[in-house]
């Protein structure tokens, strides 16, 4: 998604208690960054933000990181966070926002950091040949994912692309994951998983696009 230039995002983001700046001064201890025991999930291309803002509030036991190349994006994301933590009247305690390009997340993540989920939502579907590689469940990135996600540890994917879901199918099992769950309906999916709705996701569902998910566990 493009988005226009914020000027107040950068240094909003510089003064934020849950934005980190050096991500890769926290490779192997993202668990010092949180100061406790609980399990981490991670989501790749957070956008906006309103999918982590909504989860993250919702589950104060599990501490969340969240990804994007883009200030502007992140910017939102903080804004998105804060104004959902108010509302429940507590304090942004268990989300980390962070400003990295995931084709090189090895650089910020590794075996010690022990990821229990992470969660693709709508990530750009390249659907030339030659730019497939650059897809966020392209097999080149989930070898990646696979180094820092614990042992039976699951990705969480949802798309509107039906070509991106059906090579992304093919992705994992070529990596080695296990299918746990899949739909090419989620809407109508009941009990498949407590789905939070981003808002590309409610826009093409007003357009009648049905929305593909899966559930993939490491082996």
């Amino acid at each position: 998604m493009r988005i226009r230039f914020k000027p107040w995002a950068r240094p909003e983001l510089e003064a934020s208690t849950f934005y980190i700046d050096n991500p890769e001064d926290y490779k192997g201890k993202w668990k010092d960054v949180f100061k406790n025991d609980n399990p981490i999930h991670l989501e790749l291309g957070c956008g906006k933000g309103s999918f982590m803002a909504n989860l993250a509030v919702k589950n104060q036991n599990i501490n969340y990181i969240a990804i994007d190349v883009v200030d502007a994006m992140l910017g939102l994301a903080k804004r998105n966070i804060e104004e959902k933590y108010k509302e429940q009247k507590i304090e942004v305690n268990n989300v980390f926002i962070t400003r990295f390009d995931i084709e090189r997340i090895l650089l910020i993540m590794n075996e010690h950091d022990n990821i229990d989920r992470i969660y693709i939502n709508f990530c750009n579907p390249w659907p030339r040949g030659k730019h497939r590689k650059k897809r966020l469940t392209h097999t080149r990135q989930l070898e990646k994912y696979k180094t820092f996600l614990k042992e039976n540890g699951q990705i969480y994917f949802k798309t509107d692309d039906d070509g991106l879901f059906r090579d992304s199918l093919g992705y994992f099992e070529e990596c080695g994951f296990k299918i746990i769950k899949k739909t090419y309906d989620l809407e109508n999916e009941e009990s498949f998983w407590e789905n939070i709705q981003t808002e590309h996701e409610k826009m093409f569902m007003e357009q009648e696009i049905k929305i593909k998910a899966v559930i993939a566990q490491k082996q």
